[in-house]
């Protein structure tokens, strides 16, 4: 699976704008610059941002943007949700037709593997992206015997 472009970007508009917490608002213009990406392409995310309440715009001279929510309460999962909708690794979740579904073994998995990629990306906040590095890989059951 990988994330489309829009998705990266939000995560990282996101991850910009976090910085600028406790600092007063900050402009779309502005997180354009400090993240090197165009300012329509970072528009279009705060649009989608500020509808799914993730970031809040105040107008008025001392306006702009600012999170809607702490960074401690921002998922990853949040942020995807916004710009793609419900994170779903397959099509046949939504009801789409599939020629095989008739025969299909998986579909009944599909809800439980989507709910298990959903609780990873909820488990990372927007507060620790702030932080450093996340560890490379999760701990493997065998780093931890019973």
């Amino acid at each position: 699976m990988r994330l489309s472009n829009l998705a990266d970007y939000a995560v990282i508009t996101m991850c910009q704008a976090a910085l600028h917490c406790g600092s007063g608002r900050v402009s779309a213009a502005e997180l354009a610059a400090e993240t090197g990406l165009p300012v329509p392409t970072v528009q279009k995310l705060v649009s989608k941002l500020t509808a799914a309440g993730l970031l809040r715009s105040v107008r008025g001279a001392h306006g702009g943007l600012q999170l809607g929510r702490p960074a401690a309460a921002i998922t990853v999962a949040d942020i995807v949700e916004a710009i793609e909708g419900r994170i779903a690794l397959t099509a046949c979740i939504d009801h789409a037709v599939c020629d095989y579904e008739s025969g299909c073994t998986m579909k009944p998995h599909w809800p439980i593997i989507n709910e298990a990629l959903r609780t990873a990306l909820a488990g990372i906040t927007l507060a620790q992206l702030r932080g450093p590095a996340l560890a490379a890989r999760a701990p493997l059951a065998e780093d931890h015997p019973a």
